[in-house]
């Protein structure tokens, strides 16, 4: 499509300040106003923000001056991953709309939003309006939606790569279906810089074509069922309606269907290459632990010799451990802050605006800044830890220097040898433009369900309409006819175990055959527990003014809050304890109601750091598969540092290294105990689903395991058996140990048992709306939560087994915290290439993966110090 002409107005503004439109931008305004919805890929510092509000600002200005006065009602809507993106998004669109004197009004909506605003918004709506999946989806099930929705005209999505790949993205694509009913004329900009498939995005961004009737082939309940297919065949229960969609109802034909709609694509080449280096501190690393203590002052002289640093953590334990370690280093006094999510809204607002406004010189934070964030002053990044992903790095980096042609300034802080590996990986990655986001995803039933008991609430709803509604969001493009029976039927009964009991009735069917909310409470209760980020129980940690902390006494409140901690760690403190939280030394005082009470803890304290259960990054498939290649090229070992070719050397000389796609298993006794160890390299997860499954397996040949301990690259189990025994006597027994057949009755039974599967089912009853965690004027502990859900988990197994939450919960297992669908590949790609290595002591790859048995999460100088001696002992062992 030819470029579109600029507005005089426009092109004077670009013109003040020497700038000339991008010719990606006037193209992406030709295709907005031609009525089509686009995807814009483009690297960091393209000008993608303003390039996706163009034709917006375009098309009020002239609304503006067409004599119809000032615009009202919603025009544009912008859906942001990040609270953070969409206020700084705010505050860049302020120059050019003061610019150019537009009369248009701009405003976020987000958690940190107070209620007065948020219900003033729905009476005066914005002409554009700022906010997050979770606040659209509130939008949407008001009951004035379809008023407040009726003018708009545009939607944009930014760094919607990192939307649609978990179930946030899932709500979103149900609530863009929802939007595209109310606003026909709207059009979708979709803005990403790190994108694998465009053309799964380009569908996310458009209506799919409805599906075919549930009888006549691939979407009924023999074919394939979808997203939230069962096992095959249709449930047995009564028809919601008069039925699944026919043709002649607009419900599709039977003919082979056409290709997929997709929304237009503009894509950007070139832009600086990134200045990236690993850091190299002088010194030799450790093979376990993940602080970068050792890095520290190195990090705090990159911050002397720049203007403004961001130091990238993976974990909000760590960002709390780095910011003190920085500060115990800052002689110099330097303004440096900390961000990350637990923090309270109102600090990190501070910290964006001192941010903004120059006043920082650096900002330890987690993934609450790695998208889109634009402050012009940043002239380096620094990643601490291994980036466990390419295109996750590729965003963290783009934050320095934000422009196309300059190139970003970044280092990579390895916290031991093995991230040495990852992060050469990740250099190669990043000098190639390699991306590995996820791929597309099937939507997940208990989104689906959140989403019907949303669309009861802003109105009743025939279930024929919203049925062909759904299909048209790409992830449940395929959604069976009857899969969305038994959706409904749970909604408004709780499943054929749990009709029996009023309180799991959320929709009652009227006479007119359409789906209402029950009453008004139930609608509260669905507005309060929105969202599908499920973490354990919070409590604010408050700043108490004055104390008393004897027995039995009431502690008073008061003091500014803090942030937030997890339920689970304030119930480990006692009265004296000290822990790091929002960069300062706290002293525990008590618990009031459902407020930790704290004060300032004096010098010589040796605190505790909250941890939060869920934060880690797992190691994306793509980097797993480039540091197998580096290992077993030793022509590529050149390119590593020398501390790091030389370990792998050791490695080679005592035992052997694994081929590209060969698994390494090397046994051994010592202390006693008869040890297993194996380097598959497919992360965390995979290896904490081997580990269990490999254990009963063990069991069952006699060895008595003990237990087994799991990191990003490899796993050790101990026996009190001598396994290269049991595989001398048995020349099949190492293939059989790992044969695919694992993830058959093994997995099965395993999942019958595990407590992480109550745990997944305990999310997915959550965002389905079975178990509420907050209540109008009151919040169930993490603990009630737990219960609750444990009891309905247990009747549930007995009495419905193929209920629609179980079903969920296997299906999040397999593709979220077991990575199944990983762990298949794995044991496809190493069928008939395992190598066993029996020894007579510890290898020097196994040393990194023996350090992590036992191992506390405890971080500071005693914890490095005994992790040190004991990596020490254990590599002269293995060294001889």
């Amino acid at each position: 499509m030819p470029p579109a002409a600029l507005p005089p107005r426009f092109s004077a503004w670009f013109a003040a300040r020497g700038w000339s439109p991008r010719p990606h931008q006037l193209e992406l305004l030709a295709t907005v106003r031609a009525g089509r919805s686009a995807l814009l890929v483009a690297p960091t510092g393209a000008g993608k923000t303003l390039a996706g509000f163009l034709p917006s600002l375009v098309e009020l200005s002239e609304r503006a001056g067409n004599g119809k006065g000032k615009a009202r009602g919603l025009h544009t809507l912008y859906v942001s991953p990040l609270k953070a993106l969409a206020v700084d998004i705010a505050r860049n669109l302020e120059a050019p709309i003061e610019g150019m004197g537009l009369a248009v009004t701009v405003e976020t909506r987000t958690g940190d939003t107070p209620a007065h605003k948020r219900a003033r918004q729905i009476q005066r709506p914005p002409d554009i309006l700022l906010t997050t999946p979770e606040q659209l989806s509130l939008l949407l099930a008001h009951r004035e939606a379809e008023t407040f929705f009726a003018g708009l005209r545009t939607i944009v999505l930014d760094e919607l790569h990192a939307l649609v790949t978990s179930k946030r993205g899932d709500l979103l694509s149900l609530a863009l279906a929802r939007v595209r009913r109310l606003a026909p004329e709207a059009r979708a900009i979709g803005l990403s810089a790190t994108v694998r498939e465009p053309d799964a995005l380009r569908k996310y961004l458009v209506a799919q074509n409805p599906p075919p009737s549930a009888g006549e082939g691939a979407r009924g309940a023999g074919g394939r069922g979808g997203a939230v297919s069962g096992e095959g065949a249709p449930l047995s229960r009564p028809s919601l309606t008069r039925g699944p969609p026919s043709p002649a109802e607009g419900g599709g034909t039977s003919a082979a269907p056409s290709a997929a709609p997709m929304a237009d694509l503009v894509v950007v080449k070139g832009g600086a290459k990134p200045d990236l280096h690993m850091l190299d501190i002088g010194r030799t690393l450790p093979l376990s632990g993940h602080t970068a203590r050792h890095a520290m002052p190195a990090i705090y002289d990159l911050i002397r010799a720049h203007r403004t640093v961001l130091v990238f953590v993976n974990t909000r334990l760590q960002a709390e451990y780095t910011f003190q370690e920085l500060w115990r280093l800052n002689d110099d006094t330097l303004p440096i802050a900390l961000h990350h999510g637990s923090l309270d809204a109102s600090q990190r607002r501070r910290v964006e605006a001192a941010m903004a406004a120059g006043q920082l010189r650096a900002i330890v934070c987690t993934a609450t800044l790695d998208l889109g964030i634009d402050w012009g002053d940043v002239d380096l990044v620094v990643n601490v830890g291994a980036p466990k992903g390419a295109s996750r790095i590729m965003q963290r980096i783009g934050r320095a220097n934000h422009r196309m042609d300059e190139p970003s300034k970044a280092y990579l802080v390895p916290g031991n040898r093995f991230e040495m590996l990852e992060c050469r990986a990740a250099l190669d990655a990043v000098e190639e433009a390699a991306q590995d986001t996820p791929d597309a995803r099937l939507g997940a039933p208990d989104v689906l369900a959140q989403h019907v008991l949303g669309m009861a609430c802003a109105d009743a709803f025939d279930p024929l309409e919203l049925y062909e509604e759904i299909v048209s969001a790409a992830p449940y493009a395929t959604l069976s006819w009857e899969d969305f029976e038994a959706v409904v039927d749970y909604v408004a009964t709780g499943g054929y175990a749990l009709r029996a009991y009023e309180r799991f009735a959320k929709i009652l069917r009227g006479a007119d055959g359409r789906w209402r909310v029950r009453d008004a409470r139930v609608a509260q209760q669905y507005r309060m527990n929105i969202g599908t980020i499920i973490e354990s129980t919070h409590i604010k940690v408050r700043m108490a003014r004055s104390l008393r902390s004897k027995p039995g006494t009431v502690l008073p409140k008061g003091g500014r809050t803090l942030g937030e901690i997890e339920e689970d760690f304030a119930e480990t403190l006692t009265v004296g304890d000290t822990f790091l939280f929002a960069g300062e030394v706290l002293r525990f005082e008590g618990l009031a109601e459902d407020e930790c009470l704290v004060t300032r803890a004096g010098a010589g304290t040796d605190p505790a750091i909250p941890s939060y259960a869920g934060a880690k990054f797992p190691l994306s498939t793509f980097l797993a598969a480039r540091v197998r290649a580096i290992i077993a090229d030793p022509f590529e070992w050149d390119r590593l540092p020398r501390q790091l070719s030389d370990y792998l050397a050791q490695q080679r000389r005592h035992s052997v290294l694994p081929g590209e796609r060969d698994l390494l298993v090397e046994t051994f006794s010592r202390a006693g105990r008869h040890y297993l160890t194996a380097f598959p390299f497919e992360g965390r997860l995979a290896h904490q689903t081997l580990g269990m499954l490999l254990t009963r397996r063990l069991e069952r040949a006699r060895l008595r395991p003990l237990g087994f301990a799991a990191n990003d690259y490899g796993i050790a189990i101990w026996c009190t058996k001598d396994v290269s025994e049991r595989a001398a006597l048995s020349p099949g027994f190492m293939e059989a140990l790992f044969d695919e057949d694992m993830l058959g009755d093994d997995l099965e039974a395993w999942l019958d048992e595990s407590a992480m599967m109550k745990r997944t089912f305990r999310q997915c009853a959550v965002i389905a709306g079975l178990i509420e965690r907050r209540f109008p004027g009151q919040k169930k502990t993490g603990r009630q939560v737990t219960i609750s859900t444990d009891l309905i988990y247990d009747v549930l197994r007995r009495h419905q087994p193929d209920h629609l939450l179980l079903r969920a919960a296997r299906q999040d297992a397999a593709t979220g915290l077991l990575d199944v669908t990983r762990l298949g590949m794995m044991l496809k790609r190493i069928r008939g290439r395992i190598t066993h290595r029996a020894l007579d002591r510890v290898s020097p790859l196994s040393v990194s993966v023996m350090l992590e048995i036992g191992r506390e999460r405890v971080y500071g100088e005693g914890a490095d110090e005994i992790l040190a001696e004991a990596e020490a002992e254990l590599l002269q062992e293995a060294l001889g």
